[in-house]
C-alpha cells in the first residue's frame, strides 16, 4: 500500500503495524514493523547490565529488564509520533527473549525473589555433576529422549533447583504456594498483562522446550521430569503456542493492544529468516552463536552433540515444527570481554579495524570457553585459552583470533549438522548484531567454504516475533502464506581462500580446543609429584 497522506489529520496511513519486544542477553529492543511490507519503521534499544557476583556467575535484575522494556516502548512510540505515524495502528505485540534465563517471583507482591540467573551462568556445575553421576552409566543424555537436551548448566531446571536449594525467599515462597517460575518471556508477559492484578502466567512451546521439564513429544510439562528435578508443577507457567492472544497490555501508550506472539530468540530468528521448510537453516550471531535447522514436524535426535528443540508452533491448532540446534555460548560476548575486561578496544566496531590491520591471527588461537564448551562437546569443565603466542603477537592478532573463534565454532556445529542430516548445507543464512562486521562475514565464508548470506534488514529475531504476533487468530494482519511473504534483499559473501588453507587452520583450532578441555574439575588436583 502506498503511503498516502490523510488530508484531515496529516498522519501517514500505513495500514496495520505490529511491534516486537526483543529482550536479549545484553540489550532490550522494541521494534515496529509494517505488517504488509515487513519494513522496520522505528525502534529503540537499551543496554542491560550483567553482574558477575562470583566467578562463573551471571545475573541480571528482573526489574531492570522490565523497566528497559517500558522505556523502549515509550521511546519508540515517541519516535513514531514524530514521524507522524499513528500508534493506534499497532495491532499486536510479539515477545522474543534470551532463552533459559531463570526467574522466580512472588505472585502476591509481584516482586522478584532473586536476580535472574542468566543462561551462561555456571554456578550449577556441581548440581549437574551430581545429577549425571546418579544416572545409569553416568550419562549426560539420560533425559534426552524426552527433552532433546543433555543435562547441562545451560538449561532452566538446574538453575531453578539451585534457587530452591540456596535462596531462602524462594524456598519459603514455594512452600507457601506464592512462587511463580518463568523464563524471561513469562516474566514480561505476566507483568505487561497486569502482574499481581490478573497477569497471565504463560510461556510458549519454544521457551518451555529449553527448561528440561518439557516433553517435546507430548508438548507439555512432564510429571516425571518435574519429579526428577523435584520441582512442583504448580509454579510452572501454562504452555501455549507461539502465535495466539495471551492477554492485553495493561499500561503505557499501548494499553489494550494484544500480546499475541512469543518465541525464544533463536526460534524467532528462524521464523524471521522464513525457514519454514524442512532443511532450511540460519545462524544468529548474538552474545552466543546459534545455528538452527528446521527438521519438520517430527523431532530428529542428534548423534553429534546437537540439541533437539521446538522451532515454533504458529497457532493453537497448527503443528509444532522441530529444529536441530548447535549452541555456542560465546560469540559477541568475546567482543564485550575484549572491550570491558582487557580494554584493548573502546567500541565493538574498533575490533573489525584492529583485526583488518593484520589480516591474520599469525598462529594465535583463542578458544573463548568462558562458560565451558557447548555444542558439540558439552564439556562444562573447559575454560578459555589463548595459545600459539610468540613475541610477535599483538592485540591486533588477538582481535583477529577472536573473530576466527566465532567462525571456527560455527564450523564445528555446521559439521555436526551435516553429519546428522547427511545433507550438506550449500549456503548459510545469517543474522544478529555481529553480522554488521564485514570481515567476520568474509572469514565465516572462508572457514566454512560455502557462501554466507545476510539479509539487508538484520533484525530477523524481532521480525519473527512480529510475524507470529501479527498472524495470530483474532489479529490476522500478517499473512504467513508462502506467496504473501515479501522477497528479502540480501548480500552474499563468497569463500575467497583455498580449501586446503581453511582445513589447516581448522585442524589447528581443534587442537586448541583439546587444550581447553578438563580444566575446571572438582576432583583434587595432582600436584606433579604423584601425590594427591
Amino acid at each position: 500500500m502506498n503511503s498516502i497522506m490523510a488530508a484531515s489529520s496529516n498522519r501517514i496511513m500505513l495500514g496495520p503495524l505490529v511491534a516486537a519486544i526483543d529482550q536479549g542477553t545484553s540489550s532490550t529492543r522494541f521494534l515496529v514493523f509494517n505488517a504488509k511490507t515487513a519494513e522496520l519503521l522505528s525502534h529503540h534499544q537499551v543496554e542491560i547490565k550483567q553482574s558477575f557476583p562470583k566467578e562463573g556467575w551471571v545475573e541480571e535484575d528482573p526489574k531492570e529488564i522490565l523497566q528497559s522494556v517500558y522505556e523502549c516502548m515509550d521511546r519508540t512510540c515517541e519516535k513514531l509520533t514524530q514521524l507522524n505515524i499513528d500508534i493506534s495502528n499497532i495491532k499486536a505485540i510479539g515477545v522474543t527473549n534470551q532463552r533459559e534465563t531463570t526467574l522466580v517471583w512472588d505472585k502476591e507482591t509481584g516482586e522478584p525473589l532473586y536476580n535472574a540467573i542468566v543462561w551462561l551462568d555456571l554456578r550449577t556445575q556441581s548440581t549437574v555433576e551430581r545429577l549425571i553421576n546418579k544416572t545409569p552409566g553416568k550419562n549426560k543424555n539420560h533425559l534426552k529422549h524426552k527433552t532433546g537436551l543433555p543435562i547441562s548448566t545451560y538449561f532452566s531446571a538446574v538453575k531453578l533447583r539451585w534457587l530452591m536449594d540456596n535462596v531462602e525467599k524462594v524456598h519459603e515462597a514455594v512452600l507457601s504456594h506464592t512462587a511463580m517460575f518463568g523464563t524471561v518471556d513469562s516474566w514480561l508477559i505476566w507483568c505487561l498483562t497486569g502482574g499481581k492484578k490478573g497477569g497471565v502466567h504463560c510461556t510458549d512451546v519454544t521457551n518451555a522446550s529449553r527448561t528440561m521439564l518439557f516433553n517435546i513429544h507430548t508438548m507439555d510439562w512432564d510429571p516425571e521430569l518435574c519429579t526428577y528435578f523435584d520441582i512442583p508443577m504448580e509454579i510452572l507457567p501454562k504452555v501455549r503456542s507461539s502465535s495466539e492472544i495471551y492477554g492485553l497490555m495493561k499500561s503505557g501508550p499501548l494499553t489494550g493492544v494484544p500480546i499475541s506472539g512469543c518465541l525464544g530468540d533463536q526460534s524467532a530468528a528462524l521464523v524471521g529468516q522464513m525457514c519454514f521448510k524442512d532443511g532450511q537453516a540460519k545462524n544468529t550471531y548474538g552474545t552466543g552463536c546459534f545455528l538452527l535447522k528446521n527438521v519438520g514436524t517430527k523431532p530428529v535426535m542428534s548423534d553429534h552433540g546437537l540439541l533437539t528443540t521446538v522451532a515454533y508452533k504458529l497457532g493453537r491448532d497448527k503443528p509444532a515444527y522441530y529444529a536441530l540446534e548447535g549452541s555456542v555460548a560465546i560469540a559477541g560476548a568475546v567482543v564485550r570481554w575484549l572491550k570491558d575486561n582487557l580494554g584493548i578496544i573502546q567500541t565493538s566496531t574498533e575490533l573489525e579495524k584492529l583485526a583488518a590491520d593484520v589480516g591474520t591471527s599469525y598462529g594465535c588461537y583463542f578458544v573463548p570457553a568462558f562458560s565451558g564448551l557447548y555444542a558439540p562437546y558439552w564439556e562444562p569443565s573447559a575454560r578459555g585459552i589463548i595459545c600459539g603466542l610468540t613475541q610477535f603477537t599483538n592485540r591486533s592478532h588477538l582481535a583477529f583470533a577472536a573473530l576466527e573463534a566465532v567462525c571456527f565454532q560455527t564450523r564445528e556445529i555446521l559439521d555436526a549438522m551435516n553429519l546428522d542430516s547427511g545433507i550438506n548445507l550449500s549456503q548459510l543464512q545469517v543474522d544478529g548484531g555481529m553480522t554488521s562486521n564485514r570481515l567476520l562475514m568474509q572469514l565465516q565464508a572462508d572457514i566454512l567454504c560455502i557462501p554466507v548470506v545476510k539479509p539487508s534488514m538484520p533484525e530477523t529475531t524481532a521480525l519473527g516475533a512480529a510475524m507470529a504476533a501479527g498472524a495470530a487468530e483474532g489479529v490476522s494482519v500478517w499473512s504467513l502464506n508462502p506467496e504473501d511473504l515479501t522477497e528479502v534483499t540480501s548480500e552474499k559473501f563468497e569463500p575467497q581462500i583455498n580449501p586446503e588453507e581453511s582445513e589447516l587452520r581448522y585442524a589447528r583450532w581443534k587442537k586448541a580446543v583439546q587444550r581447553a578441555m578438563n580444566w575446571e574439575t572438582t576432583e583434587p588436583v595432582n600436584n606433579g609429584n604423584g601425590q594427591k
